[in-house]
């Protein structure tokens, strides 16, 4: 995805665009009876009758400010619920909610249109026949408005619950571990060993990298004719001694002194305006964040305040889920055609599982249920994804391993036991 493409997926998620788009609509449809009102029938208006317009204005204008007021309030109390019980990470996704958007910005939209209607009433704007027009765009407003207030009914009563929170960070992690295994180069080629002169190109700032235009890093390498190493993911802390990448002549070669001057000067800069960084980690293409934010909801589920191995097991559901879109590891260097000389490494299976499980392994060994359907889930993954099966016995070992120390029942461990029978026993 283009960077121009992915500042407008950000900015449609935002809550101020849809309520903006559709305030202007409702000053838009309030400012077309104006102009469409002498162009109808002198007698149409005789069917409306003199008050009816501004009454029902009236009321939708004092209604729709309450339930704004009243939306917005539930909408903030379900973040705070989100960032308390399961993970500060899933916040952003409960603010790109479509659904409460859409009911905010329709409430929204309905106010600032009785509001320019009422104004438009009293200063005389219409005429008799424009409040036909006005009524018509009022009984509108109205079935939209009922419409969206029982879709909102039915929404507010699961949002921001524990459930809804990790169906959300599961989907969003699905989503970017789909978009991985479709691309884990990015659009870019396998990563090469960087030369040993390769130019680096570091931040200006610090946070972490959201997002990065390959395509872009592509045009500039080959319009330059050089060979570009990333070398921070989507996900990556970066700061001014950090390099985003390195650039290297053709054929691995080291850049000549003026070349490497002018990249100092000019084209590094450019480079680096392919990086988003932002000072929060975005899931759009950080397949890493979406574990890490399933795991700590599980770790927070089983921390002693909390103790609800139940959310956890339903994490580990999610997880598995997740982790049966996890793409093979294509050998390094190998090249691909047509693609651009913007060498990109990607994150190992042991990293993504590390991610998943190891919080897991530390917080929850402390009930059995847990232990035992993380058994059961490796189990599962291996049996799923044979390709994953060295990484997921080094998942095991740890596990096994801390399992075995841990559990003191003769009881529980005879149960763990069992639950390990499917998982290739790890050589200790």
């Amino acid at each position: 995805m283009g960077r121009w493409a992915w500042i407008g997926r950000r900015v449609i998620r935002q809550v101020w665009f849809r309520a903006a788009l559709i305030s202007l609509f409702g000053v838009g449809l309030a400012l077309v009876a104006a102009f469409v009102g002498p162009f109808l029938p002198d007698d149409l208006h005789a069917q409306v009758g003199q008050d009816a317009v501004g009454t029902i204005l009236q009321i939708m204008a004092s209604s729709m400010l309450a339930v704004t007021t009243f939306s917005l309030t539930a909408m903030v109390s379900a973040y705070g619920s989100a960032t308390q019980l399961a993970t500060p990470r899933a916040t952003q996704l409960l603010i790109g909610d479509p659904t409460s958007q859409n009911a905010l910005s329709t409430f929204l939209g309905a106010f600032v249109f009785s509001v320019v209607g009422i104004i438009g009433l009293q200063s005389s704007v219409y005429g008799d026949s424009g409040r036909v027009v006005l009524f018509s765009g009022t009984v509108l407003v109205v079935a939209v408005v009922v419409v969206t207030l029982l879709r909102w009914i039915g929404h507010i009563t699961g949002f921001g619950r524990m459930g809804d929170v990790i169906d959300r960070v599961e989907e969003a992690a699905a989503e970017a571990m789909r978009a991985f295994a479709a691309d884990p180069r990015l659009g870019g080629r396998p990563a090469v060993a960087v030369p040993a002169g390769a130019t680096p190109v570091f931040a200006e700032e610090t946070g972490y990298v959201t997002h990065i235009d390959v395509a872009a890093l592509g045009a500039l390498a080959e319009e330059h004719g050089v060979r570009v190493h990333v070398a921070a993911l989507p996900g990556t802390l970066v700061h001014p001694t950090r390099p985003l990448l390195h650039i290297a002549g053709e054929s691995g070669r080291s850049l000549d002194g003026r070349l490497a001057e002018t990249l100092a000067e000019t084209l590094a800069k450019t480079l680096a305006k392919a990086f988003a960084i932002e000072r929060h980690r975005r899931f759009d293409q950080d397949p890493r964040l979406g574990l890490i934010a399933l795991s700590e909801i599980a770790s927070r589920a089983l921390s002693p305040a909390t103790n609800d191995p139940g959310t956890a097991i339903e994490v580990l559901n999610a997880l598995l889920r997740v982790l049966l879109d996890l793409p093979p590891e294509e050998p390094e260097g190998e090249e691909l055609a047509g693609r651009p000389p913007v060498h990109v490494p990607r994150p190992t299976l042991d990293d993504m599982l590390t991610d998943a499980f190891q919080p897991m392994i530390r917080e929850g060994l402390g009930e059995i249920e847990v232990t035992i359907r993380l058994a059961k889930t490796l189990a599962a993954l291996r049996d799923a994804r044979p390709y994953a099966t060295a990484s997921v016995d080094r998942v095991a070992l740890r596990l096994d391993q801390a399992a075995r120390a841990a559990i003191t029942d003769p009881a529980d461990l005879a149960d763990y036991e069992a639950a390990c029978g499917r998982i290739a026993a790890p050589q200790r």
